[in-house]
């Protein structure tokens, strides 16, 4: 563990010192160490998705709410801890009741330590059960750059503050996005997502209801399960793709291209506006979508190194507490 920590420690001062964090992660950085690792997460992620296939998209979603809060860090997985006054992010706004697959991620973290014990952060366990639940709902795969600590910190204003939303217009996405070191074209790609994965009405409601840029047919068929008075039907869920909900490919822009798409957010990638072009392009050209996606999920997942990184024991505590 010791040996674990020096590296998160020469990683930050490399980082630091580097205009170009990327350099600071390996595919191969546990050749050595830990050579089983990719095997034993893609086995627990096949599992949880064979159990509840909704669980593919619950885990990709999980990688970019970590992210975007501090960085690829596993702040996310920290569990409030009332009796030292610790706050994590779960309970912000953008999380709280909506993100999911903590449970397997205890799990592969549990099934990593019998074979690597103290090895594998869980930050990049975070990261491959994204890669491989993509893969497994039959979307890319890639190879993912490994070596990230874990935070001993979390952060639930940012979690509130950085978090896009539902409701979010091609301004603040893009801005949002670019605050993270991610262009218009990663955003609109990293949106498809959504190809997979469903969402509560209390997200959807307003563009339902009060949106001009959606399909009235559409509108009508989600608003059969989403009541116009909040909180009746809150948390009923929608599928964000309509189509093929539970496969990742590329009908997320398809929808968007009659204006079918689920979420405010997702609607206006293709309303007039800069993202119209390539939205067409994902929706003609799956083979496009999907290296580009790729591409923008490893960009993402360089986001950010932790000052007092660790390694984990327990992906829901820091270490000694």
């Amino acid at each position: 563990m010791a040996s674990r920590t020096w590296h998160c420690w020469l990683l930050l001062v490399f980082f630091l010192l580097s205009d170009d964090a990327s350099g600071q992660l390996s595919t191969s950085y546990y050749a050595d160490s830990c050579p089983s690792v990719e095997k034993v997460v893609h086995a627990t992620v096949a599992s949880a998705i064979q159990a509840e296939r909704r669980m593919g998209a619950s885990l990709i979603r999980l990688f970019f709410h970590d992210c975007f809060v501090q960085g690829c860090d596993a702040s996310i997985l920290l569990d409030d801890v009332p009796a030292t006054g610790f706050v994590g992010e779960k309970t912000a706004a953008p999380n709280n009741n909506s993100v999911r697959g903590y449970e397997v991620i205890d799990q592969i973290k549990a099934n990593v330590e019998d074979v690597c014990p103290g090895v594998v952060s869980c930050a990049d366990i975070v990261a491959l059960a994204a890669r491989d639940s993509t893969a497994l709902l039959g979307g890319p795969s890639w190879a993912v750059p490994l070596g990230r600590c874990d935070s001993t910190t979390a952060s639930r204003s940012e979690a509130n503050s950085d978090l896009p939303g539902p409701g979010s217009n091609l301004t603040m996405l893009i801005a949002r996005f670019g605050n993270k070191g991610l262009s218009p074209r990663d955003m609109t790609a990293l949106s498809g997502s959504h190809t997979v994965g469903f969402s509560q009405c209390t997200n959807f409601r307003a563009h339902i209801y009060n949106d001009a840029n959606i399909d009235p047919s559409f509108a009508a068929l989600r608003r059969r399960a989403c009541p116009a008075a909040a909180p009746n039907g809150d948390t009923n869920l929608a599928p964000l793709d309509v189509q093929t909900q539970n496969a990742f490919d590329n009908a997320y822009y398809g929808n968007l291209l009659v204006r079918r798409g689920l979420l405010h957010s997702d609607q206006v990638l293709f309303n007039g506006g800069s993202q119209d072009a390539l939205v067409r392009q994902y929706a003609a050209n799956p083979a496009l979508f999907a290296a580009d996606f790729a591409k923008a999920m490893v960009k993402m997942g360089n986001i950010g190194q932790p000052s007092d990184g660790e390694v984990r024991c327990d992906c829901r505590v820091v270490n000694d507490s």
